[in-house]
C-alpha cells in the first residue's frame, strides 16, 4: 500500500498465521490494525463500514458461513460488532483443518461475552497492536538494538537527532499512524485530541467509545475528570481511592470507588489504558515486593489531550514532561519487546526501590531499565537504582540481569558507562 510504514506487527502477524487458523489482531482505534491486516489479507469483510457494514452484519447474524467465504487469509474487520462470529470462525477453522485462514481485528473487547461459547484456544491466537513506536514512525535511527543489548556489547556507537523541542512534539503527537504521515504539524497534533474526544463523547455520552465498550452510558464530564486524573498519575500505582479524591471535589454525590473501577475497566476494554504488572524476582533478602499495577495510557498523547497541553507546555513543566515521556518510553519498549517474545514489567518494593521497566524474555533473560528525561544527575540516579536492584537479586536462583540501561529522552549519544550501565537515547532504539 502506498504510504504504508512497515510495522513490527507485520512479521508477528505473519508468523502467527503460519502457526494457527486465525489471528485476533486487537488494540486501540487508529493504531493501524486494519491497514496492517490488509497487507496480508487476500479478501476482506468490513463490519463497521458505512456501506458494506449493514449487509455484512446481516450475513453474520443469519448465515455467518457465507460471510467467511473468500480467498485466505480472509480479514473480518471489527468482528466484535457481531460477537457470535467468534464461534463461527472457530468452527470453520476446525472444519477446514488449515492454517492461516482468518485475521479478525477489533478495537474493543465484545461487551456481550455471553454470546461466545468457546474460548478459541488453539484455533484463534491473540496479537495486541499498539500505536507506532519511534522506530516505526521513522524518528529513531535504530542504531541500538534492544535484542543486541541482551548480548551485553562492550561498546555502543549511536547518535540521536531528537532534541527537547522535537521530543515534546513527538510526545504530544503520539504514535497514531496518520499523524506520523501528516507533514502539517499543527494538524498532526490535533489527531490525538480527536481521538480523545471520541473516547469521551459529548451530550449524554451515548456516542462515546467508552459507552460503546460495554453498552453502559457514561457521563462525558465524569470521563474527562477521570482521564485528567489518570494523566497526572502516569507511571504510578495510584489507587482508586487516590483517583476518587482527585475527582470528588468536582463530581456529585453518586461518585464512588465502584464507579471509578467500572470506568477504568471500560477504558481497558477499548485499549485506551494498559497498566503494567509487577515483576517478582528472587531476592537475597525477604523484602516485600509491592504488586500494584502501574498506570499508563497506551500512548502519551492521550494524557496530553486530556490535560489540553501542548509541546511548549511540556518544555515549561519538566516534571509533567518526564511523566509523559515515560509513557512514550513504555509504549516503545512494549512494541520492541513483543518482537523479542518477551514482556515488560515494573518493580517496586517496601523500601521504595523502584525500577521503571523490566524486560523479561521467554528464555529467562531479562534487562533492567530506568527511564529519565535526561540530564547528568538524573542519569546518575537511574544508574544507581539499577545497580541497587541488581545487587538484591539472588543469582543462585535466577540469572543476573543481561543488561542495565538508562533510557533517556534528551541526549545525543548512546554509550556504555564504566560501571557497565548503558545510556541510550530513545531516538536510537529499535527492537
Amino acid at each position: 500500500m502506498e504510504g504504508y510504514k512497515p510495522r513490527i506487527a507485520d512479521q508477528l502477524l505473519a508468523d502467527l498465521l503460519d502457526a494457527c487458523g486465525c489471528v485476533l489482531l486487537e488494540g486501540s482505534k487508529w493504531c493501524g490494525k486494519t491497514t496492517t491486516a490488509e497487507q496480508l489479507a487476500k479478501s476482506v469483510a468490513y463490519m463497521a463500514d458505512p456501506e458494506e457494514g449493514p449487509r455484512n452484519v446481516q450475513y453474520a447474524q443469519s448465515t455467518p458461513k457465507f460471510l467467511l467465504q473468500g480467498e485466505t487469509p480472509r480479514l473480518i474487520d471489527e468482528w466484535q460488532v457481531v460477537p457470535t462470529l467468534w464461534d463461527a470462525i472457530r468452527g470453520e477453522v476446525d472444519h477446514r483443518r488449515a492454517l492461516g485462514q482468518f485475521i479478525i481485528t477489533g478495537s474493543a473487547v465484545p461487551a456481550d461475552k455471553k454470546k461466545i461459547v468457546h474460548t478459541g484456544t488453539g484455533r484463534i491466537a491473540p496479537l495486541v497492536m499498539r500505536p507506532m513506536s519511534l522506530w516505526e514512525s521513522g524518528e529513531s535511527s535504530g542504531e541500538v538494538s534492544l535484542a543486541e543489548l541482551f548480548n551485553n556489547p562492550e561498546q555502543l556507537m549511536a547518535e540521536s537527532k531528537i532534541d527537547i523541542e522535537e521530543l515534546a512534539y513527538l510526545v504530544c503527537r503520539g504514535g497514531w499512524p496518520m499523524a506520523t504521515m501528516t507533514p502539517n504539524r499543527k494538524a498532526a497534533l490535533k489527531q490525538a485530541k480527536i481521538y480523545y474526544d471520541g473516547v469521551v463523547g459529548s451530550g449524554n455520552g451515548e456516542d462515546s467509545d467508552i459507552s460503546r465498550a460495554d453498552g453502559v452510558r457514561r457521563d462525558p464530564e465524569r470521563v474527562k475528570r477521570l482521564m485528567r486524573s489518570l494523566s497526572r498519575h502516569q507511571g504510578t500505582s495510584a489507587s482508586h481511592d487516590t483517583i476518587y479524591q482527585d475527582m470528588a471535589n468536582n463530581d456529585d454525590s453518586t461518585l464512588n470507588r465502584d464507579t471509578i473501577s467500572s470506568y477504568i475497566a471500560a477504558l481497558k476494554l477499548i485499549f485506551v489504558v494498559e497498566d503494567m504488572t509487577a515483576w517478582n524476582p528472587a531476592l537475597r533478602s525477604k523484602t516485600a515486593i509491592r504488586t500494584s499495577d502501574t498506570r499508563y495510557f497506551v500512548d502519551p498523547s492521550i494524557a496530553v489531550a486530556a490535560l489540553r497541553v501542548g509541546p511548549q507546555d511540556l518544555i515549561n513543566d519538566l516534571a509533567t514532561f518526564g511523566l509523559f515521556f515515560e509513557t512514550m518510553a513504555v509504549r516503545d519498549l512494549r512494541v520492541y519487546t513483543d518482537a523479542l517474545d518477551g514482556n515488560v514489567y515494573h518493580y517496586r518494593d517496601r523500601n521504595e526501590l523502584e525500577c521503571d521497566a523490566v524486560i523479561h524474555l521467554e528464555n529467562g533473560k531479562y534487562g533492567l531499565v530506568e527511564i529519565k528525561l535526561g540530564g547528568t544527575d538524573n542519569i546518575e540516579k537511574g544508574a544507581t537504582t539499577l545497580k541497587q536492584l541488581a545487587g538484591k537479586i539472588d543469582t543462585t536462583k535466577m540469572p543476573a540481569p543481561s543488561f542495565m540501561m538508562v533510557l533517556i529522552g534528551v541526549g545525543k549519544y548512546a554509550y556504555r558507562r564504566n560501571d557497565g550501565v548503558y545510556v541510550v537515547p530513545i531516538g536510537c532504539l529499535k527492537p
